[in-house]
C-alpha cells in the first residue's frame, strides 16, 4: 500500500484511485473474515471454548465488541492481527452485520488514506530506511487508539461523576 503511494508521488498513479482501490479491497477482505467468522465460528468456539473459562472468555469478547464495537472495528484495523481477530470475532460473536459493514468501511477509508498518504509524501523519506515508516505508522496508530481509549475513559469519568446517572 505505501509502494503505491510511493508510485503515485511520482505521478503515475491517482492518489485518490490507489485509496479507493485499498479501501474496497481492505473491505473486502475484512468482509470475507467476518462471513468466514459467521460460518465456522459456532464450530470453533464448541472445540476451543468448552468449559466454564471458555464461556467465560466467549461472553468478556461479547461483552466488548457490545460495548465498544465500533472502536474495536476502527482500531483494529491499524494493528498487526487485530483486523483478523477482530473480523473473525465479530462473525463468531453475530455482531450485526449492518454495524460492522458500516464501521469498517469507514475503518477501510481511513486505513487506505492514511497508507496511501504516507506512502506519497514519506515514501522518498523512507526509500532507504523502511523501518522508519513501520515505525511511524505504528506510533501514528497506537496514538490514535490511545487517543481513543482516553477519550472513552474521560466520558465515562464523566458519566460517573454526574448526580442521577
Amino acid at each position: 500500500m505505501i509502494t503505491a503511494g510511493v508510485v503515485a508521488s511520482s505521478g503515475d498513479l491517482s492518489v485518490p484511485l490507489v485509496v479507493l482501490a485499498a479501501a474496497a479491497g481492505a473491505s473486502a477482505g475484512d468482509n470475507t473474515a467476518y462471513v468466514l467468522g459467521r460460518r465456522f465460528g459456532t464450530r470453533i468456539e464448541a472445540r476451543f471454548f468448552r468449559g466454564e473459562r471458555g464461556r467465560r472468555r466467549v461472553q468478556w469478547a461479547e461483552r466488548q465488541l457490545a460495548e465498544r464495537g465500533r472502536e474495536l472495528i476502527l482500531i483494529g484495523r491499524f494493528i498487526p492481527g487485530g483486523r483478523t481477530a477482530v473480523t473473525l470475532s465479530a462473525g463468531t460473536l453475530r455482531y450485526p452485520w449492518g454495524r460492522f459493514a458500516l464501521f469498517d468501511a469507514v475503518a477501510a477509508l481511513v486505513w487506505a488514506l492514511y497508507a496511501t498518504l504516507l506512502g506519497y509524501f514519506g515514501g522518498r523519506a523512507f526509500e532507504h530506511a523502511l523501518w522508519k515508516g513501520l515505525l511511524l505508522a505504528l506510533a501514528i496508530a497506537f496514538a490514535v487508539a490511545g487517543g481513543i481509549e482516553l477519550t472513552r475513559w474521560l466520558l465515562k469519568r464523566r458519566r460517573a461523576a454526574r448526580p442521577g446517572d
